[in-house]
């Protein structure tokens, strides 16, 4: 059975290394987001570095998930000093417990925060695509996946919410879920 896949990425308006309060505060909220998530039915796992030192991107070890990658468009920093981006790459079962994942709970709240750290960019902040059983994303196939949605729109090769395809590649609704909510995928 396929498996859903989700790349977010974020520029923050400040690097992971500021003390600010905000900067801080986003770092620590990451940590209670992550534990919620993964604890949620339908998620499966996401893409965490062997070392886990706050803002080695580009430096760590991400095993079966890949050398970590960044869109094209993303002009900050790269070093542990000046590295202002927010990423996530992840597995799931379907769009269902993703969307109900993302959009409740600590979660949710801190979505309506979002704007308080991260950049508007003028970009996608996330894609989702369909994997085979077995298959584990890499960094490189979610940054292609975003940049294609950001140049061509939802496909069933890179999709969003509210214009989502099911595995074999048609259009899909979910309950609540974009402008025909009222179907049921």
């Amino acid at each position: 059975m396929p498996h859903l896949a989700l790349y977010t990425f974020g520029v923050l308006k400040s690097p992971l290394a500021d003390p600010a309060p905000l900067t801080s505060e986003f770092y620590d909220i990451g940590g209670a987001v992550y534990r919620k998530i993964s604890q949620h039915p339908g998620y499966l796992a996401r893409a965490e570095a062997a070392d886990d030192e706050r803002g080695a991107f580009f430096e760590a070890d991400w095993g079966a998930w890949g050398e970590f990658a960044v869109p094209t468009w993303y002009g900050k920093g790269r070093t542990l000093e000046t590295i202002s981006l927010a990423t996530t790459l992840s597995l799931w079962t379907d769009l269902r417990p993703a969307f109900d994942a993302i959009y409740t709970g600590l979660h949710r709240e801190a979505l309506n925060r979002r704007y308080d750290w991260f950049e508007r960019t003028g970009h996608p902040n996330y894609v989702f695509w369909w994997v085979s059983d077995g298959v584990i994303p890499t960094w490189r196939d979610g940054v292609s996946r975003m940049e294609h949605l950001h140049v061509h729109g939802s496909a069933s090769y890179a999709f969003t919410f509210h214009n989502s395809f099911a595995p074999d590649g048609t259009p899909t609704r979910v309950k609540g879920i974009g402008p025909k909510s009222d179907q049921v995928h």
